[in-house]
């Protein structure tokens, strides 16, 4: 199974089993509608190209829905890996009203190309679901993986721990942390034993000293509200993103439900810089 065909079943039955009797099991399909009374703004900016959804077709979406989108494309072996595609990919989006995003997937990506190319991005946003070496087989991780083994849940969460903080705290220029906290499904249900309240403080911190805003992900369903709140109270920002690339572009159910939990407001979240 690969990246996007782990969809929100797996996410949604792992964390549900987690989290019992919490926003997770409240969230209807019918809130995909925007409260008149809403105090956050309709913002999408993890969504992708693709086969299923050309950048044509999702701006038409963001005109009949009313949410402003930011497109990202992956850096990586399967994506972008030279600065003439970089900017291929950033002269072909631009001219729409939607935002420029890179998504790298491996510490040290920047290193590889042109600072002036990176810096016409509006974003970057780097999730930490790519672990080298994570478990005592030296096998390479990917979180989202069903099949994904981890051999001893504590060892991994060191290491885990350490991939974030490469990614957090380290030299590659990053916007947003994207798609925090979600866990392989083998251990999901030792998510409130392994995610501590130090562990939490540790990531938040890394996070506020480089000013980088938080994604509530709608296809995994992370963070909860307990992580929300903290780095709510900590001064993070935040953004919305469906991860998808198809016709679940825009679907922000969750992200919805749990902003009006945890009572975020536009003051609580990141917005790009430049004018669409």
């Amino acid at each position: 199974m690969n990246r996007k065909t782990f969809l929100q079943t797996t996410a949604t039955m792992a964390i549900g089993a987690i989290v019992g009797d919490s926003v997770l099991n409240t969230v209807s399909a019918t809130e995909n509608h925007n409260p008149a009374n809403a105090s956050f703004p309709l913002m999408d900016l993890h969504v992708h190209r693709s086969d299923k959804q050309s950048i044509e077709q999702i701006v038409e979406k963001s005109k009949r829905m009313g949410i402003t989108f930011g497109v990202m494309e992956n850096v990586a072996p399967w994506g972008i890996t030279n600065d003439e595609q970089m900017q291929a990919y950033i002269d072909a989006i631009k001219p729409y009203p939607v935002y420029v995003g890179l998504q790298p997937m491996s510490p040290g990506w920047s290193k590889n190309f042109s600072k002036d190319i990176i810096a016409q991005a509006d974003y970057i946003a780097m999730d930490p679901q790519m672990i080298p070496n994570a478990n005592g087989y030296g096998e390479d991780v990917q979180v989202w993986e069903y099949a994904t083994y981890i051999d001893d849940a504590e060892a991994f969460m060191e290491r885990n721990m350490e991939h974030y903080m490469q990614i957090l705290a380290g030299d590659d220029p990053i916007d947003i942390f994207a798609c925090p906290l979600l866990l392989p499904y083998c251990i999901e249900r030792e998510y409130p034993k392994l995610w501590t309240k130090k562990r939490l403080q540790t990531i938040i911190d890394a996070a506020k000293a480089r000013n980088i805003a938080i994604e509530i992900s709608d296809m995994m369903r992370v963070p909860d509200e307990e992580f929300i709140l903290m780095a709510k109270r900590a001064g993070l920002k935040f953004t919305f993103g469906s991860d998808t690339r198809d016709e679940k572009t825009g679907r922000l159910v969750y992200c919805k439900q749990v902003a009006r939990r945890c009572g975020l407001t536009e003051k609580d979240f990141f917005v790009p810089k430049r004018k669409l």
